[in-house]
């Protein structure tokens, strides 16, 4: 069994592959897996092969590491004499990080095998992070290294190609309460990661600073519960057929 695994900072070095696995062993026991590994950022491979190092019960699982992106990991297959196919890819929380989202979800999926799962996890269409895009997308976020799309965009690019698949979100929550809080070094941390801007608060122009203060307590983003706001962090899984 061919198991790619494309992992970026937020799918936690390797705690979510490893689950993955453990799940496979179950279901196939005795069977040899190949869990390539796809990542540009040395510490998180290094952190996966720590992690590897100290769990036990991974017999006849096999890992290869390449530190590469997607678009350099598939330059290397390209390149390869002989056609690889896999059994099941993901994609947790990666496609924010490729140039052509598109294009990566069409190469990747025709190198599934016969039966093959592509799994994709990414921020759903009814969270706030929808909400906060589209209303300041053109003011906030403003890098070069990510794009800002979430499942209903996955799943009409899916269409497009014609493409089954399942879905099925994935409740979550973070405590954002700090945020609303005068001089709390917290809220400012939490803002910065909200909007992608260093210092927001303090650097941000006072009507946009405070707009989007005013939807982050919103109800389109935020649930307040007991005195608390929850921003709305919904992940969506996708589950591509071959």
């Amino acid at each position: 069994m061919n198991l790619s695994t494309q992992f970026s900072q937020t799918t936690y070095q390797g705690q979510i592959d490893l689950r993955i696995l453990s799940y496979l062993k179950l279901k196939h026991p005795g069977v040899s897996i190949n869990n390539e590994v796809m990542d540009p950022n040395e510490e998180h491979l290094k952190s996966y092969r720590e992690l590897v190092a100290k769990t036990p019960h991974l017999e006849n699982i096999s890992f290869t590491w390449n530190r590469m992106t997607a678009s350099e990991y598939k330059d290397k297959l390209d390149k390869e004499t002989e056609a690889r196919k896999f059994d099941f890819i993901h994609m947790i929380q990666m496609l924010y990080y490729v140039e052509d989202p598109d294009e990566v979800i069409k190469y990747f999926h025709g190198l599934l095998a016969q039966n093959g799962k592509l799994l994709i996890i990414i921020v759903s269409g009814n969270s706030g992070w929808e909400r906060l895009w589209t209303e300041y997308k053109s003011q906030l976020c403003c890098t070069n290294s990510s794009i800002y799309i979430t499942s209903d965009y996955i799943m009409k690019t899916l269409d497009t190609f014609g493409l089954k698949y399942q879905h099925f979100d994935i409740p979550s929550t973070f405590n954002i309460t700090e945020c609303f809080g005068a001089n709390n070094e917290i809220g400012d941390l939490m803002l910065d990661f909200l909007t992608e801007i260093v210092n927001f608060r303090a650097t941000a122009p006072p009507d946009l600073r405070d707009h989007v203060l005013a939807l982050l307590r919103h109800p389109d983003c935020t649930l307040e519960k007991d005195g608390k706001f929850l921003f709305n962090n919904t992940l969506t899984a996708i589950i591509v057929e071959s």
